[in-house]
């Protein structure tokens, strides 16, 4: 499977990408103290629907495994694919982040945030303007020319100079019409490794930053990846066009 989409993909990309982007920001709006995650899902399913699209994460198969819900709604040290639930009730005070992958005409469109649930601690509303201004200074350096190296070395340098670590074990990808594809994008790496970018390639970055510790572990529900330490973790995402021009973010929230 080739990592360069030629045009036709690419305006199809475009579509699923702006899909994507528009569940997300409908999901978020919903966000509030008393609301379930599985409220949230069942939202997102619904909107997806409404744009004539489907989940990509519902079904999604690992090993013998399907997994059970549309997106993915991960809380405080739950780093990501948190399977949604009617026992799990947002506070006052957690994080929540939301992961909306949408399949739409045959192709994918992948973004995620972190946001706040009512009032929250200064030290986690510092640590998701971190995780989000990482992406950014990943995003800067998915140039035509460059190698996914230097998007994982400018990620890690960035994290970790404010004291936050860069999850290990997931890292971001290719994506186009299977949700997971070449390349992988890890949040840590040196300059110059990897895979040399190229116009046309359609990257999923997504940092995902812990306060404390890099390790994580996935909970018996064989999905949910939480801290090994119990430490809040963020997690932002957009889907990327390289271009001759720079990096355009196809994941824009509509206006």
């Amino acid at each position: 499977m080739s990592m360069v989409k030629n045009q036709q993909q690419i305006a199809r990309m475009r579509e699923a990408c702006a899909v994507a982007a528009k569940v997300l920001q409908q999901v978020k709006a919903l966000v509030k103290p008393g609301i379930t995650t599985l409220d949230l899902d069942e939202a997102g399913r619904d909107f997806m629907a409404a744009l004539g699209a489907r989940s990509a994460d519902y079904g999604y198969q690992i090993g013998s495994r399907r997994y059970p819900a549309h997106t993915c709604i991960s809380v405080n040290e739950e780093v990501v694919h948190g399977v949604p639930s009617l026992r799990r009730v947002l506070q006052d005070g957690d994080i929540v982040s939301l992961d909306v992958t949408v399949a739409y005409n045959g192709f994918i469109g992948d973004n995620a945030l972190t946001i706040p649930v009512g009032a929250i601690d200064p030290r986690l509303e510092k640590l998701i303007r971190v995780t989000e201004e990482s992406l950014a200074v990943g995003i800067k350096q998915a140039i035509v020319g460059n190698r996914i190296g230097d998007v994982s070395h400018a990620i890690q340098t960035y994290v970790e100079s404010h004291g936050y670590s860069v999850v290990r074990d997931l890292v971001g990808h290719g994506v186009g019409q299977q949700m997971h594809e070449p390349p992988e994008i890890p949040n840590f790496g040196r300059r110059n490794t990897g895979p040399v970018i190229k116009p046309g390639m359609t990257l999923a970055i997504e940092p995902m930053v812990n306060m404390g510790s890099y390790r994580t572990k996935t909970l018996s529900d064989g999905w949910t990846v939480v801290t090994a330490d119990n430490s809040p973790s963020a997690h932002f995402e957009h889907t990327v066009l390289t271009t001759e021009h720079g990096p355009e973010i196809l994941t824009v929230p509509p206006q």
